[in-house]
């Protein structure tokens, strides 16, 4: 069966813009790694049960594969469900994994977006891509993002909005820590300790701004409102940073370009 790739991302820079309920509403330039993904296809299997073949630490209903194939199947009508079930019965989603969990890369994301562009294609179920993306958001924030392909986009309110920013896909070097960081706990000591949104100006010129100029101009803590937090919650983390490198989402990878 054919393979798909889900690739990995770095967040260039993060910043909190405020809040909505319990979730903290951000703008950040996500862009594509394009040395680094996992692989995704179907195989034959025996037995009725969802499966999943890789190496994951998660059980099977903490996955963000499943997530994405229980948000499909309430989300499509009768026929296509059937399909779904079907398709899922015969076959189990086989995941070569690349990209290391807990780490500010998005490969859980990216491989529940790829999932569902592999259901969406094999079925035949036409739904668009802003259609997928709705549904990806229901699986996890940064979902959409990985739906819509972009090298490179700016993500805002809770991960939703993914405007496209068109400029060169640049090339990075990532090393992540073996430091689990739960996302939550990072959000959690921002919002206690060190809670202090961006507004509208500095998010519009943020916006504005290329890649290249963010890191050139940025230290890793400006760039990410995360990189503080972090540190406070994970102290064996500051072991880890090098100078001249970034610090990707919640964490723990760090990342830096490589001068092509």
């Amino acid at each position: 069966m054919k393979l798909y790739k889900a690739y990995a991302k770095v967040n260039i820079f993060l910043k909190i813009t405020g809040t909505r309920d319990n979730y903290h509403e951000i703008i950040s330039r996500f862009m594509r790694v394009n040395s680094l993904y996992d692989e995704l296809s179907f195989v034959l299997k025996d037995g009725d049960e969802f499966k999943i073949i890789g190496n994951f630490s998660c059980t099977t209903e903490q996955n963000t594969i499943y997530k994405a194939y229980t948000a499909l199947l309430a989300s499509i009508n009768e026929n296509c469900k059937k399909l779904l079930e079907n398709l899922m019965k015969k076959y189990a989603v086989h995941v070569d994994k690349n990209v290391p969990a807990f780490a500010g890369l998005g490969g859980g994301s990216s491989d529940g977006a790829t999932y569902l562009k592999m259901c969406n294609e094999v079925l035949h179920l036409g739904l668009s891509l802003n259609e997928l993306a709705t549904v990806g958001l229901k699986v996890g924030a940064d979902v959409p993002f990985f739906i819509y392909g972009y090298d490179s986009a700016n993500v805002s309110g809770i991960g939703e909005v993914v405007e496209e920013f068109k400029e060169p896909l640049l090339e990075f070097e990532v090393f992540t820590p073996s430091i689990e960081i739960s996302t939550p706990k990072v959000y959690g000591i921002y919002r206690e300790n060190f809670y202090a949104p961006i507004d509208g100006f500095k998010t519009q010129e943020l916006k504005n701004t290329s890649s290249v100029n963010i890191l050139k101009n940025m230290s890793a803590d400006e760039a990410n409102d995360l990189f503080k937090p972090a540190l406070q919650e994970y102290k064996e983390l500051k072991n880890h940073y090098r100078h001249g490198y970034y610090f990707s989402g919640s964490g723990s990878s760090f990342f830096r370009v490589i001068e092509s």
